[in-house]
């Protein structure tokens, strides 16, 4: 079992103790004597990868050793770049006697680091989908592998595509190896991110500054993300555990609609939350993840508010190296298509996945072709919401279901037909006042707070110190809330915990 941030021993043991060390730490480095020897050895820094690597190790003993030797491989296939980089040696290719072209050799060890950084995420995340392919194919009965998937391993190895490629364009440096080491274990972003460019790290490192102003800012975002997981994601997912979708009403078939939305938004926003709110504590400043997605009115504005980090990673290492929209329409359309296509892979090994994926890929190619378009631009943005909302409701459907006749199952009953077994409950057993209740603020939440009036309103009234204290006050009462909600709940882990 992983030390999740919403459980009693993150909250009460492992996060105290980090941030009583860190900062037991931080005033010892203010003597004259331990500061002259932080200059070679930072103490502080040290204190935090022993922390994380603790963290990261907590899941399973041995996982702690694989990362620190992925590590070790990473840090040395950077420095392998930073060097002939430095030289800066290439080669000439030669097309014609009037067109030459330069490959610098830092080339060759980038996707050499490339291909053995991706290797176990294939291996331990694609194997079994690929030999189940293969065996549908051909007819074959190769084996299944008995696999257990390292802890946050995508966001690993998409943290290490980015060090090595931002050592390759020359947006960073390799640093030292406990800066690498730091980067690629950190806790708060270890397991399930937000992705954090190297670049962006890096320059962090050595600037980080701790203020009162920080600290509260990043405790009272770790509040709100305890509530919006454990209220919130939790109760809906309690809720969907419940129903069998092969013997539901419609009024409940929709309704489960809905709940996996909301459960599904606030579990990672949540999750992203106190990742952020825990680096801020410690210094850092991450980028936000979301930005109230369920506000949009196209499925391209929905992806530049969703899940953002790994927009940027895909924007930055994959659609700009695949040349962007510099190359015509059609290419740039190409290039669109596959960020989606790829990201639906990313999610997970199975059609379904790369179904969703291709879903967003056709939506997001017809939104660039009819952008321009008369009927388009005076189309209402009421109808523009809610053809996105419905897009983004029923595509989710193919991330909660891996087997596609469930999510066939699912709609039928939505459209009030397919179901044979008798009912045993309706809609008003699951959706009980509380429910409801929840709902209703989950749906607020996800959109009314995210208007520039509600906002401007929200930052007038926590300007005044009463204003403040109000908020804080409630912050720590839902947060007492959320805590008794946690005691007396089973375990729900992160839903991205598989991605």
């Amino acid at each position: 079992m992983s030390m999740l941030f919403t459980t009693q021993l993150f909250l009460f043991v492992f996060f105290p103790f980090v941030i009583l060390g860190y900062f037991l730490i931080r005033g010892l480095l203010s003597l004259n004597g331990v500061r002259r020897l932080s200059k070679r050895f930072p103490l502080d820094q040290v204190f935090l990868i022993g922390c994380s690597m603790c963290f990261y190790m907590w899941s399973l003993f041995d996982n702690g050793y694989r990362l620190f030797y992925y590590i070790v491989l990473v840090y040395g296939l950077g420095l392998w770049i930073s060097h002939i980089r430095a030289k800066g040696l290439y080669l000439t290719l030669y097309r014609s006697p009037a067109e030459q072209k330069r490959v610098y050799l830092s080339f060759f060890p980038l996707w050499i680091g490339i291909l053995l950084a991706t290797f176990p995420l294939i291996y331990f995340n694609y194997s079994n989908f690929l030999i189940q392919s293969w065996n549908s194919l051909f007819g074959d009965s190769l084996p299944f592998k008995s696999l257990l998937t390292p802890l946050g391993i995508s966001f690993i190895t998409f943290s290490s595509i980015s060090y090595l490629t931002d050592i390759y364009r020359g947006q960073a440096t390799a640093g030292s190896f406990l800066d690498c080491l730091f980067y690629l274990s950190f806790f708060p972003k270890v397991i399930s991110g937000p992705i954090v460019l190297w670049r962006d790290f890096q320059g962090q490192i050595g600037q980080r500054r701790s203020s009162l102003t920080l600290i509260t800012d990043g405790i009272n975002r770790i509040m709100i993300g305890v509530v919006k997981k454990v209220i919130l994601a939790d109760t809906f997912g309690a809720c969907l555990a419940q129903i069998s979708i092969h013997s539901m009403d419609q009024i409940t078939a929709f309704g489960t609609l809905v709940l996996y939305m909301l459960q599904l938004y606030y579990d990672f926003a949540g999750y992203s939350d106190i990742a952020i709110g825990l680096a801020k504590i410690l210094g850092f400043e991450f980028r936000e993840n979301f930005q109230f997605p369920y506000r949009s009115v196209s499925i391209s504005e929905f992806w530049r508010r969703w899940h953002i980090s790994l927009g940027r990673w895909f924007k930055e290492y994959i659609y700009i190296s695949l040349g962007g929209s510099r190359n015509g329409k059609m290419r740039t359309l190409r290039n669109l298509a596959l960020i989606f296509v790829l990201s639906g892979i990313w999610h997970g090994a199975g059609w379904n996945y790369i179904l969703w994926g291709s879903v967003h890929a056709l939506c997001v190619v017809v939104e660039r072709l009819i952008y321009d378009k008369k009927f388009y631009q005076k189309t209402p943005v009421a109808i523009k919401y809610l053809a996105t909302m419905t897009i983004i409701l029923l595509s989710w459907q193919l991330l909660r279901f891996q087997d596609l006749s469930d999510v066939g199952t699912v709609l039928n009953a939505v459209l009030g037909k397919g179901i044979n077994l008798p009912i045993s409950f309706t809609w008003r057993y699951y959706y009980d006042v509380k429910m409801l209740s929840l709902t209703m603020i989950g749906i607020a939440g996800a959109t009314v707070l995210g208007s520039q009036r509600v906002k401007s309103w929200y930052g007038a009234i926590v300007s005044t110190r009463l204003g403040y204290l109000l908020q804080e006050l409630v912050l720590l009462v839902m947060f007492i809330i959320a805590i008794l909600f946690m005691v007396n709940s089973t375990y729900s882990p992160f839903i991205y915990f598989q991605y």
